[in-house]
């Protein structure tokens, strides 16, 4: 392989777009993984009307992390068209309504289980061979919102997440992959949003300058 591969998951808006943007603009070839098509349509359009010398380049994957078949699918697809990867970033989260511990949506819950836990857990088993191939590394993030108020269902399932994140990376020090859990600077996102109403967002940190610092991890 000569061009980069990545591999991101939640690539249709938020930190996930903005990272896989910056990617692309590197020279990055980026597999961007959401359910929005038209989150990545926004994305491909924008790295295309860059316009930068040496940017790389797109393959558009409409899928939902949740079903395993398609993961499947496509990680074996990246393995016979690329052999490995050199990065994913998974940014892919379900963020519930606001709700006491003691209210909590039962749905809401599984479907945060599925999404946040699950999807995370198996993805990590089909991405693990293409990362070591391409001598890659894995990238997720923690979140401050774990564990404060009305926050249950996402923040139990994120730090879940977290704890699945943190062992691979203990696990795999030795071995490979790399695997990076970083924390983002508060950004203007929807998942943000949800969590702070009516916050004033002017003095939270620009959505592509604090992706480009995480890339440059990377």
């Amino acid at each position: 392989m000569t061009q980069k591969i990545a591999l991101v998951t939640g690539a249709s808006r938020g930190l996930g777009s903005a990272m896989a943007e910056q990617l692309a603009l590197r020279g990055w070839h980026v597999v961007a993984v959401a359910r929005t098509v038209g989150g990545l349509e926004d994305l491909d359009d924008r790295v295309k009307a860059a316009k930068l010398p040496g940017a790389g380049s797109l393959t558009l994957a409409p899928m939902d992390v949740t079903n395993e078949d398609a993961m499947r699918h496509l990680c074996r697809s990246i393995h016979d068209r690329w052999g490995g990867l050199q990065a994913w970033v998974h940014t892919a989260v379900h963020a519930t309504a606001l709700a006491p511990a003691g209210s909590l949506d039962m749905k809401d819950l599984d479907k945060s289980i599925v999404t946040n836990l699950r999807a995370a857990a198996f993805l990590i088993t089909m991405v693990e061979p293409l990362l070591r191939a391409g001598q890659g590394r894995a990238m997720f993030f923690d979140d401050p919102m774990v564990g404060s108020k009305f926050s249950a269902a996402y923040g139990a399932t994120k730090a879940a997440q977290l704890a699945l994140a943190r062992a691979w990376q203990t696990e795999a020090a030795k071995v490979g992959p790399s695997v990076m859990i970083e924390t983002p600077a508060p950004m203007a996102t929807a998942v943000r949003a949800r969590f702070y109403p009516g916050e004033d967002r002017s003095q939270l940190a620009d959505l592509q300058a604090e992706a480009s610092r995480l890339v440059d991890l990377i």
